[in-house]
This record gives structure tokens, C-alpha cells and sequence, in this order.
């Protein structure tokens, strides 16, 4: 019988009842966000909490897109987004009969011979897979993750669905344009489907902080990667809330976030890369309050221009140039773009910036009101409103989710740090030729594919 559950789940009736749950509960929130636009009264809170409870037990990127959405300033009613933003990957593991039969697909029948142990109940789960903990012949320890069933078949279907929901709010409020948004979804969740793929970022990662001892990236164990299957060297670390529930002092709490910034901003301002999911459960602290950098679908590559151009905005904010300003929007690819909707980003921007722009130790936001950053998200979004709206290009969506993700991080390590200081030594002898020579030669060597969609 356990075996017949796992097919009726991951099959066709499975798939169908995937799509009326989250297409019946998108296509009513549509029509309440429609009702409200035309002066009818809801309770958007209580809808907003329907939609997390129907997306929040699904295995799949519908949650990581409604999360993503989250992120971005007007692009969801205030309410969803905020529900949105606190969904965790919750969907139940798959049973062992499952796993069972999966491994033997990607490893042959005889695929625990790989391994002196491995362990039938999952260590954790996911959107898109679960990880097993398991032991090799040699003694080495491993974690297993293993992609959940018809993966494929539930990206397509939640991307339907997901196109539709944001299509329909869309017609409702255009003032900003998810286009260039939904592509850029589409195509780092198709590769985050590979993970063959993503063997190849963690070899990256590991060339490009070979330099940084507090960041720890697992290594691939190639020859048990497939691309449903990724075997990684198991590192020991503990989730971030279980750390803060001990009450670490300032100094702890401090590395932590020196850490991480030096995991997702090394690689951005050295490399033109970006960890496009600064989720909590995708690192865990060390026992020295380093990190273990974890989950490596999501990644960016930028041109050097693309790079080149935040510095170029920070400086722009730092002189009031707003023709440097409007160049390095031009550069990252806000097309059409007026003066007065430049300013209007620059609010967000400032936003973003203001730790890195102060020359002293101090909080990364020294508001106490918690809804502090949605007030200036709804401030940049009726802004944008009036000047005529904006379409965010492709490759600005994941540095500003990973900014904003970091950021909520840091709020609650409550750091205290020199962030401009960190900043400056990001980018003082910054050079884009030399990115793109550094850049060459990592990717290169870790054998990292073309990416997807560009």
C-alpha cells in the first residue's frame, strides 16, 4: 500500500489535485484584490493566510515564487506579501519505498553498495528534494539529496499557475511590470532542477571562497551526483534559530553576520556571482560561529557591467550624481526610463545603501519599528504609481531579493557592525576587466553550463 500512495501522489491525480487547490485559491484571491480595488470591502489578512496554508504544505517552487514576489517593493498587496514572505518548506518527506526505488534509478540496482550506512528517514526537507544522511565505504560522511517525484511536470504546472496569478493582478495594478520577473523565475528554477548543475556551483563557491576560513561549502561527491541525485560532503552546523534561542552575546552574534556577508558578497563584488536564496534554513552556524553555506539551485552570474553598476549607484548616492545615477539604471537594464522614476528608485536604493554609506559600527537598520521597510516599499510603490510605473529587468531581481533576505538576517542576529567598512573592502580595488578574468577562470574550472533562458 505504501507504495501505491507514493504513485497516486506524485501521478496524475496527485498533479490534478495540486492545480485545483492552488488555481482555486489564486484565482478567488485575484478576484478579492479586484473587489477591493473597486470599493468592496474583505479581509485580505484572512485571505492572505489562506493562500500561505494552501502553497505552505506543497514540494515545489510555487512557495519559492510566492516568496521571491514577497521581496519586491508593490509587486504583491501588502497583506500577501508579508504572509508570503514566512513560508517554509513543510511538505512531509517521501516514505522509504520511495527513496528506495529512486536510488536505484539514479544509482543502479545495486545502489547501496555505495554506501557502509544510509539512512532511511529524511534529515530534512525542501521544495524541491529531501536529504538522507548516509556514510560511504571509506567513512566518510554524506548528506543525500534526493529530488522529489515528476519535478519537471510541478515546475511547469506551478508556473502556469503562478503566471496566471500574477497575469490577473496584473490587469488589476500594472504599476509594476513582472515580466522580465517571471522569466528570470522560470529559468533559475529550471536549473535548480539539475543537479548536476548544482554540483557545479558548489565547485565554483569553493573556488571562490577557498580564500574566506569562516564560509564552509560542502564538496560534491561527483561520482554519486546525478540529476536528480546530489551526494555532498554532511557538514555539522546548527540552524540559526536554535543559535539565537541560546542567547549568544554581541561578539557571536557579530561573526554570524560577518560570515555571511563574506558568503554572498565575495563572490558578487570578486566574481560577478550571486547565492540568489539567503533563506535561514539554507546555512547553519559552526561551532566557531563561521557558517556552512548551503543549496546552491539559485545561482546568478553577472557581466562585469552588471557589477560595475551597483558600485556606480552607491557612488551616485554618495555624491548625488544622478547621471551616474540613470547610467547604472541603464546599465542593468531599466529601459525607458524617466528622471522623476529614477528618484523614486533611488528612495529604494537609499534604503538598501544606508549601512554601507555610514562609517561607523552600528545595526543594519536602527529603526525599531519592525514595518519600517515595508513603509518605504509602499512609499517607492505609489511613487512608482504616479510617475508611470516600472519594469524590473532580469538580472536586478535576484540582488535585491538577496539584499533584502540578508538584510531581514542581520535584523534579527541583531549585528552590529562597520557595514560601510565590510563594503569598502569589497570593492577598493575594484577592476570590472579583472572580474571578468577571475570569472573566466572559476567558471571554467568548476565546469560550470551556460545558464538557462538568457
Amino acid at each position: 500500500m505504501a507504495e501505491e500512495r507514493d504513485l497516486d501522489n506524485s501521478g496524475l491525480f496527485g498533479e490534478f489535485r495540486r492545480m485545483v487547490r492552488t488555481s482555486g485559491t489564486m484565482g478567488g484571491i485575484a478576484a478579492r484584490i479586484a473587489g477591493h480595488k473597486m470599493g468592496f470591502r474583505s479581509d485580505k489578512v484572512m485571505h492572505a493566510g489562506d493562500l500561505k496554508t494552501a502553497l505552505g504544505g506543497l514540494k515545489g517552487p510555487l512557495m519559492k515564487g510566492a516568496q521571491l514576489l514577497s521581496t519586491i517593493p508593490g509587486a504583491l498587496p501588502e497583506e500577501y506579501a508579508t504572509e508570503l514572505a514566512q513560508l517554509q518548506a513543510n511538505a512531509p518527506a517521501m516514505g522509504w519505498n520511495f527513496v528506495r526505488r529512486r536510488m536505484a534509478s539514479e544509482l543502479g540496482p545495486n545502489w547501496e553498495r555505495n554506501f557502509r550506512t544510509f539512512g532511511r528517514e529524511a534529515s530534512a526537507a525542501a521544495s524541491l528534494g529531501q536529504v538522507h544522511h548516509a556514510v560511504l565505504p571509506d567513512g566518510r560522511v554524506v548528506a543525500c539529496k534526493l529530488q522529489y517525484p515528476d519535478m519537471k511536470a510541478t515546475v511547469e504546472s506551478d508556473l502556469r499557475q503562478f503566471r496566471m496569478a500574477v497575469g490577473l493582478f496584473y490587469r488589476i495594478d500594472s504599476t509594476i511590470q513582472q515580466d522580465d520577473v517571471l522569466e528570470e523565475l522560470e529559468a533559475r528554477l529550471y536549473e535548480e532542477l539539475d543537479y548536476t548543475r548544482e554540483a557545479a556551483n558548489m565547485r565554483l563557491y569553493r573556488l571562490m571562497l577557498a580564500g574566506s576560513p569562516d564560509v564552509t561549502v560542502p564538496a560534491p561527491i561527483e561520482p554519486l551526483c546525478t540529476q536528480r541525485l546530489l551526494t555532498m560532503q554532511w557538514v555539522d552546523g546548527r540552524g540559526i534559530q536554535k543559535v539565537l534561542d541560546t542567547n549568544p552575546d554581541q561578539e557571536q552574534r557579530n561573526m554570524m553576520a560577518r560570515s555571511l556577508f563574506h558568503a554572498w558578497y565575495i563572490p558578487l563584488y570578486r566574481y560577478g556571482v550571486i547565492h540568489g536564496d539567503p533563506h535561514m534554513g539554507n546555512f547553519t552556524v559552526r561551532d566557531d560561529y563561521g557558517i556552512n553555506l548551503l543549496d546552491f539551485g539559485a545561482i546568478r552570474i553577472f557581466p562585469p557591467s552588471f557589477v560595475q553598476g551597483i558600485i556606480d549607484l552607491y557612488r551616485a548616492l554618495e555624491t548625488n550624481d544622478e547621471e551616474l545615477a540613470y547610467h547604472a539604471y541603464q546599465g542593468w537594464g531599466f529601459a525607458n526610463m524617466s528622471r522623476e522614476t529614477m528618484r523614486v528608485l533611488n528612495e529604494w536604493a537609499r534604503f538598501i545603501y544606508e549601512p554601507l554609506m555610514q562609517d561607523r559600527v552600528r545595526a543594519i537598520q536602527e529603526d525599531n519599528d519592525p514595518q519600517y521597510g515595508r513603509a518605504v516599499a509602499e512609499k517607492v510603490y505609489a511613487g512608482l504609481k504616479r510617475t508611470g510605473g516600472v519594469r524590473p529587468p532580469r538580472p536586478f531581481v535576484l540582488v535585491d531579493r538577496s539584499a533584502i533576505g540578508l538584510g531581514s538576517v542581520f535584523l534579527r542576529l541583531r549585528a552590529r557592525l562597520n557595514w560601510y567598512r565590510l563594503f569598502q573592502e569589497m570593492i577598493e580595488d575594484f577592476d570590472s576587466a579583472k572580474l571578468a578574468q577571475r570569472q573566466a577562470a572559476v567558471v571554467a574550472e568548476a565546469r560550470v553550463p551556460p545558464p538557462l533562458g538568457d
